[in-house]
């Protein structure tokens, strides 16, 4: 299974890195996942929200993936993050170009924005930060209280830590559910919430 975790500026630092080392540890267990930090613009820095710099970063490549992972932050501030990028529609129109039947979008937190902007969440069950949902709902979602949401070809979770929980859930989906109790007890981890499923 290959990931790859959209990155741009401003984005939550433990959006990134807590399902990117969870899917790096399913890796070094000895599954065939791979995870990569992906961008529009590769050659650009790219710096999180807590000053974090994300070095390397590919050339988004969405046809090589089976997950594109969306995280979130920045959402209500200027300049950076989410807001920005909803600003710009560059993220989303390459995400509404990237819908294929075998490729599976996802997100955590403000990153549901995105996948909205992009019109993959259009009357579909899906979850955000709670500081969002009214937002989601607008952008035309249908918020579902749960931490973890899938809905076949998109899978949401809420605010920033469920990250993790959307990683250990997707690789249960994909690699089977010893290997995420496997990763979830290296990580030390204790899985959180529901997983609604449609």
């Amino acid at each position: 299974m290959r990931i790859d975790v959209v990155v741009f500026d401003g984005v939550d630092d433990l959006d990134v890195t807590g399902p990117f080392g969870t899917w790096s540890m399913a890796r070094r267990i000895g599954t065939d996942v791979t995870v990569r930090l992906v961008a529009l613009d590769p050659a650009a820095p790219v710096t999180t929200i807590g000053g974090l710099r994300l070095a390397p970063v590919e050339a988004w490549a969405p046809e090589r993936a089976d997950v594109v992972f969306v995280p979130g932050g920045g959402f209500g501030s200027t300049g950076a993050g989410v807001a920005a990028e909803l600003d710009s529609g560059r993220i989303a129109a390459a995400l509404r170009q990237a819908v294929r039947p075998d490729l599976v979008l996802s997100s955590v937190c403000t990153g549901a924005m995105l996948l909205a902007a992009a019109g993959v969440l259009a009357g579909r069950p899906c979850t955000t930060h709670h500081r969002a949902v009214e937002a989601l709902a607008r952008a035309g979602g249908k918020p579902v209280d749960a931490r973890v949401v899938d809905d076949g070809d998109v899978v949401t979770s809420a605010g920033i830590t469920s990250g993790i929980d959307l990683a250990l859930w997707l690789l249960e989906r994909f690699c089977g559910a010893e290997v995420a109790t496997r990763v979830a007890e290296g990580l030390e981890y204790e899985r959180q919430g529901e997983v609604w499923q449609s």
